[in-house]
């Protein structure tokens, strides 16, 4: 390639390039340098791209390049906080660096990510904590607050991430005091937003990304700065969170949280507290007659199967009349402080949510419960968000580029594009530079009995028991439910290796163990699929038990599939078959993450031989070598030599 006819992110990306230069161990690649220039022509001509970029393409720093050398302002949203945190501390810096950027960075989380001095010091000065470990917790949390910049609870490690103490010293949008708190002009979240204006490229994730958007369609603002490109990373998660963000849900947790906080400002304002007592204590009570009216009912399932029992209806009549009550009692004690203030409107906003109860559901959305021992969540949920979705890029008027190592099902994005509203995107496959046919061997067991069979999990767990001696261990074996899990957990208690099952600890926790152990298997279910990374020799072999189709209780696809009916459509085709794919293909992607990987994936489900449809998921995986041969296994894990390489940005 002459010199001269180089793009700049081409340059910087090259043999001769400013990374290459800069970085220890980067390695160039082409199919990561054909990407970056997509980016770069997208941004150009102020139009949309959609690029599967397999894992190892290094798509962080296809797109980080291009974003940085703009001179525009971009916006990047990953799928996760714990991505969002690793590429502005770890990616971004060394890219910036690199370059030679002056660029202005800024991290931007949601509101509940930052400490709330107002609710901090609240917390503090009623010191109604219900253990010494709270106690303990807020100490350290007070002494933090005095020295962080960001006020990113992220940065302590000494509380754990689930504690009780951080609902009572963060804030929610529903609990801030916004401009009236007496600590606005110190507050940690207007701070970061402040710097998010003021920057050239933002990092956001996902979910606030969705709150943003949801925001501006309702006409109250925007939490993001305006950008001329848009960057989302772990794409494939976008059509199941817009339909998360586009909808609108009301919960008994709502109601309670609403109830404490009002107490919480009434205390403060003499002789309003008794009469809040007893409104909230008995909305609690209406609120625990809800969740024993749906005792014995699906944990999942259409509002409209439960909504005319008697039980039901008595105890969402009592919700609203004492609901009523409070209102009215906080409206009469609005002026008295800004945060009663917010308490009065917050029970009209959730009043009138509760009128979901009484919407019919239509083609356009479905009205749906969730129940479990400690809460009730109502929700609204639309069908299709290609629509809204493709209205907002219209109006922003910005270049989009939409990536993810899992898009394409059967090497084509129609799935994905129709689901977003993109309706002529310039479109990119780039398979992964690894050599799957020489890394990695896939193990179609045979013999195996059909997945909805009682036998299924016992079979496939004697099928996996001389690959794990073959492998010494060092395998995820993910399943579709926890109720799979949770048996093949008993049937493997013997195993001669390490066992960590999903349950037993947080996720964070049960990985840095499987690390750790050097032979360790670990038992996952959904959220182990995706977002786990696991480079080297502790990691050999991937199990997936049955094909990844959504649960039978799902409301919302079952809402989604009748549509498809209705309109002359083939779900099954259409929706599911997708939707599945793209999930074994995220499961099957903690395998091989990195060029010195090897192991094997092993295939659990005969339908992926002895169905039409079965065809599709194969030709959806990377290219590897398949065999029904367990001796093929062994003899993989007898004389397959390691891959010695450097890979510096995966």
């Amino acid at each position: 390639m002459e010199a001269e006819s180089r793009t700049p992110a081409e340059i910087a990306l090259d043999h001769d390039g400013a990374l290459a230069a800069a970085i220890a161990g980067f390695r160039v690649r082409e199919v990561q340098i054909s990407m970056a220039r997509a980016i770069e022509d997208t941004i150009e001509h102020h139009s949309e791209l959609v690029v599967e970029a397999g894992t190892g393409t290094g798509k962080t720093f296809a797109y980080l390049v291009p974003a940085l050398q703009s001179g525009v302002k971009v916006i990047v949203s990953t799928g996760t906080k714990a991505l969002q945190d690793q590429l502005f501390h770890r990616d971004l810096p060394r890219v910036r660096k690199a370059l030679g950027s002056r660029a202005k960075l800024a991290l931007l989380k949601g509101r509940a990510n930052y400490l709330c001095r107002d609710r901090l010091d609240k917390t503090r000065k009623e010191g109604n904590l219900h253990s010494r470990v709270q106690v303990a917790e807020l100490v350290r949390i007070h002494a933090w607050a005095g020295r962080s910049v960001s006020g990113d609870i992220a940065e302590m490690d000494t509380v754990p991430e689930d504690s009780p103490i951080w609902p009572r010293v963060t804030s929610t949008s529903e609990n801030c005091l916004g401009s009236d708190c007496p600590q606005f002009n110190e507050c940690f979240v207007v701070r970061a937003r402040r710097a998010a204006q003021e920057a050239d490229l933002v990092v956001v994730n996902h979910h606030l990304l969705f709150a943003d958007l949801a925001i501006r369609r309702e006409g109250f603002g925007e939490i993001l700065p305006g950008a001329n490109v848009f960057i989302i990373d772990e794409a494939h998660q976008i059509p199941e969170l817009a339909g998360q963000f586009f909808g609108e849900s009301v919960s008994t947790r709502q109601l309670s949280d609403l109830r404490l906080d009002a107490e919480r400002e009434a205390a403060a304002v003499a002789g309003t507290q008794a009469a809040l007592k007893l409104s909230g204590a008995n909305l609690d009570l209406a609120c625990r007659d809800l969740r024993l009216a749906l005792h014995g009912q699906p944990a999942r399932a259409a509002w409209a199967t439960v909504a005319n029992h008697d039980e039901v209806r008595r105890a969402l009549d009592d919700i609203r009349h004492h609901l009523s009550e409070l209102h009215q009692q906080l409206a009469s004690l609005a002026e008295a402080s800004p945060g009663l203030e917010s308490c009065r409107d917050r029970a009209e906003l959730l009043a009138n949510r509760l009128d979901l109860t009484e919407t019919l559901d239509d083609r356009d959305h479905i009205v749906w419960y969730e129940y479990s021992e400690r809460n009730v969540s109502i929700t609204s949920t639309p069908l299709d968000v290609a629509k809204p979705l493709s209205e907002f890029r219209q109006r922003l008027k910005a270049s989009w580029v939409f990536t993810s190592a899992t898009l394409s099902v059967g090497k084509r994005f129609d799935h994905f594009t129709r689901a977003i509203g993109l309706w002529d995107p310039e479109t990119l496959l780039l398979p992964s530079p690894f050599d799957y046919p020489r890394q990695a061997l896939m193990y179609l067991p045979p013999s195996l009995p059909a997945p909805n069979s009682f036998e299924h999990t016992s079979a496939l767990v004697e099928a996996v028991r001389p690959v794990l001696a073959a492998s010494g261990g060092r395998a995820f074996l993910l399943f579709t439910s926890h109720r799979a899990l949770k048996r093949a957990a008993e049937l493997l208690a013997d195993l001669p290796f390490p066992l960590f099952v999903q349950g037993t600890a947080t996720r964070t926790s049960l990985l840095e163990q499987f690390r750790q152990s050097g032979n360790g298997v670990l038992l996952g279910a959904a959220s182990f699929w995706e977002g786990v990374d696991v480079q080297g020799d502790a990691l050999s072999v991937v199990v997936i038990d049955k094909l990844p189709f959504a649960p039978p209780d799902d409301p919302v696809l079952d809402a989604r599939i009748q549509r498809c009916k209705d309109e002359g459509g083939n779900p099954f085709g259409d929706i599911q078959i997708p939707n599945a794919a793209i999930a074994m293909k995220q499961g099957a992607g903690r395998l091989i993450r990195d060029a010195a990987d090897r192991g094997v994936l092993m295939l659990g489900d005969p339908r992926l031989t002895a169905s039409s449809y079965g065809r599709i998921f194969l030709n959806s995986l990377p290219p590897m070598r398949q065999t029904r041969s367990l001796a093929d296994v062994q003899a993989f894990f007898a004389s397959h030599a390691p891959v010695i390489e450097n890979d510096a940005d995966e």
